[in-house]
This record gives structure tokens, C-alpha cells and sequence, in this order.
């Protein structure tokens, strides 16, 4: 009798890819002159790496981290939120009252060969200076949103 597996294969994000992933955003964030913390994880939201520059925010440590698994969970960039709940307050209101879940700039999914593989989340700037610095990081690793 043939075994039967009861599993599936899930690819991830490499520790080597999220370390380069992790420097690239914080070298951005260097040129912008701001300290930001850094997070990657993995396609299911675990942390894969984490980078926090000297002076930046300690609240963001867990906003970094939150907007990496918001993204590698819903696989769309945090920013998109305000799109995603346009129109519809309950939703809005509902969604906010979700731990981790965070609905403004700065985590971005991380895609390979249309595969997620992973998020990558920063805190420390504004909302658009987080993302920037998130896709320096996907940049890196020669991936886009």
C-alpha cells in the first residue's frame, strides 16, 4: 500500500534573504536620516529576523514585528487597508479591534515567483517612510510588491 501524505510544502524566507532584507532597510532608512526598527517573517507570520538602529522608537519594536505578520498574512501591503475598508465603518472598527492587525504603511509582503514567502515590516518614521524602507529591503532581495 502506497503512503499517504497528510502534509503540504510551504517555502519561506531564508534566514540569509532576511538578513539582507533586514540591512537594505535600515540602510535606507540611514539615508533618510530616521532610526527604525525591522522585522521579517516568515509566510506564516513567525518572526524570521529582526533589526532595531540605535534610538529608535521602543513602542515600534512591536509595531515592526506586527506590520510583517499583517502583511505576510494577508499578503497585500498594510497600506492598502485604508482602501480595503473604505465605505464600510463596522468593518473599520472591527478589524482595529484585532491584536497584531495594522492597517497604515510600513509592512509589506515578501513575494518569490508569485509564492509568499514572507513579510517584512518597519517602525520609526512616518507611514511612508517605513514603506519606503520596506521596499529597500524587498529591493534587495530583488523582489517587488
Amino acid at each position: 500500500m502506497a503512503a499517504v501524505s497528510h502534509s503540504v510544502n510551504q517555502r519561506v524566507i531564508d534566514a540569509a534573504a532576511s538578513a539582507t532584507a533586514l540591512q537594505a532597510a535600515v540602510a535606507h532608512a540611514q539615508s533618510l536620516g530616521i532610526a527604525v526598527n525591522v522585522a521579517v517573517t516568515d509566510a506564516s507570520g513567525l518572526l524570521a529576523g529582526f533589526l532595531r538602529m540605535p534610538g529608535a522608537f521602543v513602542h515600534s519594536i512591536d509595531i515592526a514585528i506586527d506590520k510583517a505578520y499583517t502583511a505576510a498574512g494577508f499578503g497585500f501591503p498594510t497600506s492598502a487597508w485604508k482602501d480595503v475598508v473604505a465605505g464600510d465603518e463596522m468593518l473599520r472598527i472591527g478589524l482595529n479591534q484585532r491584536p497584531r492587525l495594522v492597517m497604515f504603511g510600513g509592512g509589506l509582503p515578501i513575494v518569490e515567483a508569485g509564492v509568499r514567502i514572507g513579510g517584512i515590516g518597519v517602525s520609526g518614521g512616518s507611514a511612508e517612510q517605513d514603506e519606503l524602507c520596506a521596499r529597500a529591503g524587498l529591493a534587495a532581495l530583488g523582489l517587488d510588491t
